[in-house]
């Protein structure tokens, strides 16, 4: 199974920390929501360095340039099925109404001969952590987890 790599954009609000995530676009995911919401991420292209790719995806995904200045570099997730998403957090705040994302055609419904055309995300909203983990497809809260302790941890360190 090839690996994904994505960015997670996160931002405080008023002392808490918010996550900025995509639902699913196309026909499976309009009617699903918890557990329908990924970071903003994509497959990696034979020999392409993880980073690299997750900036990419993030620009295909949101119309947007990655964001500049310090990514924090999450541990890897390995799925239950074999899949490996690579992740980096980036502190920004990007307006989640003016992101466009890439768009991608399938079969549907299925066996109909009919060919329609969808976002790869439909839309992107702002979360608390806790919304956000029951959100996020499965496995990817781990990169919540993550971004909670990293920032914890450097707050600590910033009043130390």
């Amino acid at each position: 199974m090839k690996p994904s790599a994505g960015i997670l954009i996160y931002r405080k609000r008023e002392g808490q920390l918010e996550v900025l995530i995509a639902h699913h676009g196309g026909p499976i995911w309009t009617k699903k929501d918890d557990g329908a919401w990924s970071i903003f991420k994509g497959l990696l292209e034979p020999g392409e360095d993880p980073l690299a790719a997750a900036k990419r995806e993030f620009s295909e995904e949101t119309g947007k340039n990655a964001p500049h200045g310090t990514l924090l570099e999450l541990e890897p997730v390995h799925r239950t099925d074999g899949k490996v998403i690579y992740a980096w957090a980036a502190e920004a705040d990007y307006d989640q109404e003016s992101i466009v994302c890439n768009t991608f055609q399938m079969e549907w419904p299925p066996k109909s001969g009919r060919i329609g055309e969808w976002p790869e995300n439909d839309r992107a909203e702002w979360f608390d952590l806790e919304t956000a983990r029951r959100k996020l497809h499965s496995g990817q809260s781990a990169f919540i987890d993550q971004l909670e302790q990293r920032v914890q941890l450097s707050e600590a360190d910033d009043s130390a």
